[in-house]
């Protein structure tokens, strides 16, 4: 019995030893809870995570007194001492300085920003809560380096170091490690379809050539979003925004913003969340009426093909159109004598016409997490949903509507290593190519044949009764305009729903897709085996694209296209001399596609801390990189009237086959084996074009970079030199319709005379690479700092390309890019108890946009953005007023874009502090 009772005694005495339970809250230093952190038990395994206030309570059988560490990214880590289990253990995380931030992307493995081996930035989620942009996303402008074009209030394009378009194939965006990108129409969908700003954790960029690490199209720079984990942020937090857009084009319109994430950890194997958000308003309208091929033209002009006009692009000459109507017996020879060799175009219909200007996206995405061993072993299923409508930018101008992509992803991963599986798969929904419907819209009431020879005959009539040519051709439009259909009226809605839903392009405009690519990959990090000698790890990828249109983009009308790509690499880095100041890192990968050989893209780094206290920095880097033609560049095989879009894919070919205006045959392989240079034809002077089919591009690229601290001052600047071979690009030519370029005299002189008529020609817009030799180069820099409480920054980004046109005058190298931007930023947290602030500003110098729509000069501007906002601790919520385009002077960043207006918005969010 004795016995017993001390062995019951004994228990009962280790329970109450492992009853210690210590009740705490953490909070930073403006006395606002955090939640999501990791507090430990010093020197045992006992930790957990604190909830949505900040709170935390946790049992161990360790005496009195112990020590709590407490960590989470952003902050300082920090630790305090329990005396007994009375006491509510209270801990204030400071920020840590932006220099010894985390980050994982530079070298796939954390390590701290300051000891990057190459330039990278970081956007969190202090900087995601400050941006003065009515959304996150756009608040990644005020980041050095970063240019953002926007195509439309909810598809904005990033890009780093110079060659942007909307499509932006130089750029990837990795969305918890998923490419978002549209597989057909080879743009990162910014987010359209992307992340909740509820739910990002972080943001990096690694301006610059990634191939290395990341493979094909990692080529100007590549960007992460990552989102909170469940285990780590519980809770339910919202956000509700609402505001109006300003555009002289639009007028004002009011729009709103809605979020809300949810996340559980059930225990501590399983958790959960879900996002959904919606936004709808109005977009920024296209209304820019220039004839680019003759400045200061408007309608009056016989040949108008105004830029945001579409049907007008439908042209002839008044002489040929008597030609044919005399061929047809419909006008006597000495009549059609007085037509004039003067274009006549058919009267076209503004973007305000053809499209109802409206904005959406819909996101939903949910993911599940499972830890079957309680510890960093995570399995993940992660499904992304998106539906946008909006108007985005190629060679046309397209509306998109209802657009879906959905996005499944299956990750197994510890601290290690990762394996992950995903589809990416897109539908257009009731997508429409703008310049088509115009076209068509036109053609559905009154034929081509039968407006032209309206036209002239109303001309003859009229020239003979005025004398005046510019009076005939006045009267000669309005004659063959009868029965145009009206916007706005029953028979023009009827038309346009007839020609918006038919995929064939000599009749309708629909934009059909159902295009995806199915992509894996992983990576394992040795660094736990090997660390005592270097940091290694290995990695690869495979992706297999299935393009889809039906025949509308690529020429796959007979079936779905596939062709697929894979990658492997390896990494190893060495820390070297006293306390591992100097750091070297050396990688390299191998990618192989299906349609080229193989290719290796080594990086060399090597980076030095020096300084009695380690905060200043200096890098060095040698990269490669490569990308790969996009599946346009491929495949397609598109007619978009003034010309047609030609993959160079060997298959690609033979299976596009269309007739000239005069029913002659052309295939996709007289682009590359019979014509002419365009510009050479245009320059009087036909010269046999001879171009090459695409291959993948590959850059080098040198960087030297420079990182420091003094006190509250914190340097960061940067040099790059990039060398680029076998430029992709496309390359106007003009195919006869009759005749050969390099045949018989007889055949070369059919050729000739072929081409000097728009009816017996065919322009083709053909995938190609450049021989001339193209350089960029450019300087970043950036200072932030903090005076009195107040956040200081003021950034400059130099960007160049050298090239010069007269090696090749038929090359584009669409560069796109302004030479000079600078960007400065101050605010305050708490100006006053509660209240904080931000104003930034961005100047951007002139440039030239050069693009398949439209080449011009962007003017220079300068935006003023601004937000204050007011916490509301008692009911965890922050409200936020901002204003972006402060001073109203509308700009555009793309020839044929939307012009940009002010924003104006008032947001609450609550439970995301």
């Amino acid at each position: 019995m004795k016995t017993i009772t001390l062995v019951l005694m004994l228990f009962v005495g280790a329970i109450g030893v492992s009853q210690n339970v210590i009740n705490g809250r953490v909070i930073d230093g403006f006395d606002e809870p955090i939640p999501g952190v990791s507090v430990t038990v010093k020197g045992t395994e006992t930790s957990t995570i604190t909830d949505f206030d900040g709170n935390f309570s946790l049992s161990t059988d360790k005496d009195f007194p112990f020590t709590l560490e407490a960590s989470s990214i952003g902050f300082d880590p920090t630790t305090v001492v329990v005396t007994s289990d009375t006491q509510e253990a209270l801990i204030v995380l400071e920020d840590i300085t932006f220099l010894d931030e985390l980050v994982i992307s530079a070298s796939r493995a954390p390590e701290r920003l300051f000891e990057s081996p190459v330039s990278i930035e970081r956007f969190g989620i202090k900087q995601i809560k400050n941006t003065t942009a009515a959304d996150f996303y756009g608040g990644l402008e005020n980041i050095k380096g970063v240019d953002i074009n926007t195509n439309s209030l909810v598809l904005k394009s990033v890009n780093t170091r110079g060659f942007a378009t909307f499509a932006n194939t130089r750029f990837v965006q990795l969305v918890d490690g998923m490419e978002n990108t549209a597989p057909i129409l080879n743009f990162v969908l910014g987010n359209l379809v992307g992340m909740s700003e509820l739910d990002v954790n972080n943001i990096e960029l690694l301006p610059g050539a990634s191939s290395a690490l990341y493979g094909a199209n990692a080529f100007n720079g590549i960007l992460f979003m990552n989102s909170k984990n469940p285990f780590d942020h519980q809770g339910i937090s919202a956000y509700a925004k609402g505001g109006i857009t300003s555009q002289e084009a639009a007028g004002d319109n009011e729009f709103y913003d809605v979020g809300i994430r949810m996340a559980h950890a059930f225990s501590d194997k399983f958790a959960g969340k879900v996002n959904f958000t919606f936004l709808n308003g109005t977009d920024w309208l296209a209304a820019d009426l220039q004839d680019l091929n003759n400045p200061g033209a408007t309608r009056l002009d016989p040949g108008y093909d105004g830029l945001n006009v579409y049907g007008d692009v439908v042209a002839q000459t008044l002489d040929r159109v008597g030609q044919q109507l005399v061929a047809i017996g419909a006008l006597d020879p000495t009549s059609a004598s007085f037509l004039p060799n003067t274009l006549v175009s058919r009267t076209g219909y503004t973007e305000a016409d053809l499209s109802d200007n409206k904005a959406e996206s819909l996101k939903f995405d949910a993911s599940l997490h499972y830890r079957p061993f309680a510890n960093d072993f995570e399995i993940i299923y992660n499904g992304k949903f998106g539906r946008g409508t909006t108007v985005t930018q190629d060679a046309n101008r397209t509306s998109l509507r209802n657009f879906f992509l959905q996005q499944h992803k299956l990750e197994i991963k510890n601290d290690n290593f990762f394996v992950r599986g995903y589809i990416t798969d897109a539908d257009a929904g009731d997508s429409y190519d703008i310049r088509f419907t115009g076209i068509n819209l036109n053609r559905v009431w009154k034929s081509d044949n039968q407006w032209f020879g309206e036209y002239a005959g109303a001309y003859l009539q009229a020239l003979a009764a005025t004398g005046s040519e510019e009076q005939a051709h006045l009267a000669a439009r309005g004659v063959a305009d009868t029965g145009r259909l009206i916007p706005g009226t029953p028979e023009f809605q009827q038309a346009f729903d007839q020609v918006t839903s038919n995929p064939d392009l000599t009749e309708g405009s629909r934009f059909q897709d159902e295009s995806n690519f199915r992509h894996a990959d992983a990576n394992y990090n040795f660094s736990h085996v090997t660390g005592d000698f270097a940091d290694i790890q290995v990695g690869g990828s495979f992706r297999e694209y299935k393009l889809n249109s039906f025949g509308t983009v690529f020429t796959d009308a007979d079936g779905p296209i596939k062709y697929s790509e894979y990658g492997v690499y390896t990494q190893i880095q060495k820390k070297l001399l006293n306390e591992e100041r100097l750091k070297l890192t050396g990688s390299v990968r191998y990618d192989k596609s299906q349609l080229f050989d193989g290719n290796f893209s080594p990086r060399i780094s090597v980076s030095y801390t020096f300084g009695p206290n380690k905060t200043r920095n200096l890098r060095a880097s040698y990269q490669t990189g490569f990308r790969n033609p996009t599946t346009q560049d491929l495949y397609i095989g598109l007619d978009i009237g003034a010309n047609a879009l030609l993959g160079s894919a060997p298959d690609n070919l033979d299976r596009y086959v269309i007739a000239d205006p005069s029913g002659n045959i052309i295939t996709g392989r007289d682009a590359y084996e019979n014509s002419y240079s365009l510009s050479s034809v245009q320059a009087g002077n036909p010269t046999a074009a001879n171009i090459d089919i695409v291959k993948p591009e590959r850059i080098t690229a040198y960087e030297v970079g420079y990182r420091a601290q003094f006190g509250s001052v914190i340097l960061d600047g940067s040099v790059y030199y990039n060398q680029y071979e076998d430029f992709i690009a496309n390359e106007n030519v003009v195919v006869p319709g009759v005749g050969r370029v390099n045949g018989t005299p007889a055949e070369q002189q059919a050729a000739l005379l072929a081409i000097s008529d728009i009816q017996t020609r065919k322009i083709f817009t053909a995938s190609t690479n450049s021989d001339v030799d193209i350089n960029s180069y450019g300087f970043i820099a950036g200072v932030t700092t903090q005076v009195n409480g107040f956040d200081l920054g003021v950034n400059y980004t130099f960007a160049e390309q050298d090239f010069d046109q007269s090696d090749d005058p038929n090359f584009r190298s669409a560069f796109n890019t302004p030479k000079h931007k600078a960007k400065a930023s101050i605010g305050k947290v708490d100006l006053f108890q509660n209240f904080g602030f931000n104003v930034d500003g961005i100047w951007s110098d002139d440039y030239f946009w050069d693009a398949d729509f439209g080449s011009g000069e962007i003017p220079s501007y300068t935006v003023i953005n601004a937000q204050i906002n007011y916490r509301i601790p008692s009911l965890k919520a922050k409200l936020k007023v901002g204003a972006n385009n402060l001073l109203g002077e509308e700009y555009f960043t793309a020839i044929g874009s939307g012009f940009i207006g002010s924003q104006y918005y008032i947001g609450l969010t609550l439970n995301n502090l």
